[in-house]
């Protein structure tokens, strides 16, 4: 099975960190595209406006946060996004992007776990 990563976008990139894909909605603040180290931004695979306002990265919401984002995942669009992912991620090292804070409660988190499961 392939690694799946989650790292923060703002962090220097590692030599054996795979493809880097961001996975936010909205580009990072004060990141420059023009030197950003990724792969690809798949920005459609990000939960809806109203569950990231809803969750506010608050800890004790995130296993519900977790739970209605895997619900959303089930949308054709975003089911695709997955799709691709889970085959990039069988092709090699995977590492997910995202500018929060608090990698190990983001949607980049949530989504890794979906992807090590379902390898």
């Amino acid at each position: 099975m392939s690694e799946v990563r989650v790292r923060r976008v703002y962090e220097d990139p590692a030599d054996d960190d795979g493809t880097r894909v961001l996975v936010d909605r909205l580009w990072p603040r004060g990141l420059a595209k023009a030197t950003a180290d990724l792969d690809e931004w798949c920005k459609e695979i990000a939960p809806s406006a109203e569950l990231r306002t809803w969750y506010h990265h608050d800890p004790d919401r995130f296993a519900e946060f977790g739970r209605r984002y895997r619900n959303e995942l089930t949308t054709p669009e975003r089911a695709a996004a997955v799709t691709h992912l889970r085959e990039l991620a069988h092709d090699g090292v995977l590492t997910l992007l995202t500018a929060t804070k608090r990698a190990d409660i983001s949607e980049a988190a949530v989504l890794a776990d979906l992807l090590r499961s379902s390898g």
